[in-house]
């Protein structure tokens, strides 16, 4: 087949849109020993430890932690930063970076500005959808840990 059968006596410029993945790494020289003290992340405590600089925040964060095989973090991405009391979180938009950075599992991060860390039903929701893409796509979804002034999980409460 040649493009001349294609499109006629004149050959045309076809036109493709190629994607490529850039990573951008981000060094950080200000105390992140304080932060990250753990090489693997197998308890929401921990995970609670490194992120509770979200209890000072205004407004809700959501943020997904990219895990290794070994559940070590390899990338942090801030999925949303909402208003006072919700952020918008979208499967596609969650997934999108878990695939570029190779993760085998994420570990979702949110706070409730609030304090208070008990779920609402829209965290339930889009825990619940969340989970379901990851198991297609095959990125496990570990936990999904709230923030506040103690942290909810959502393993320990037996919701996952």
């Amino acid at each position: 087949m040649t493009t001349r059968k294609l499109f006629g006596a004149k050959p045309k410029a076809i036109r493709f849109r190629v994607i490529k993945s850039v990573f951008e790494t981000l060094t950080v020289k200000d105390g992140t020993s304080t932060y990250f003290t753990d090489d693997r992340y197998t308890d929401p405590q921990q995970v609670f430890d490194a992120f509770q600089w979200l209890r000072r925040e205004t407004k809700e964060w959501f943020l997904s932690l990219h895990l290794d095989g070994k559940n070590r973090i390899v990338c942090i991405d801030v999925v949303s930063v909402g208003s006072l009391n919700q952020s918008i979180v979208h499967p596609r938009e969650t997934f999108k970076t878990a695939l570029l950075s190779s993760a085998a599992a994420i570990i979702l991060v949110h706070n409730h500005p609030t304090g208070d860390p008990t779920p609402s039903r829209e965290d339930l929701a889009i825990t619940r959808r969340l989970r379901e893409a990851g198991e297609i796509i095959g990125v496990k979804v570990l936990d999904h840990i709230i923030v506040g002034d103690t942290f909810t999980s959502f393993v320990c409460m037996g919701l996952m």
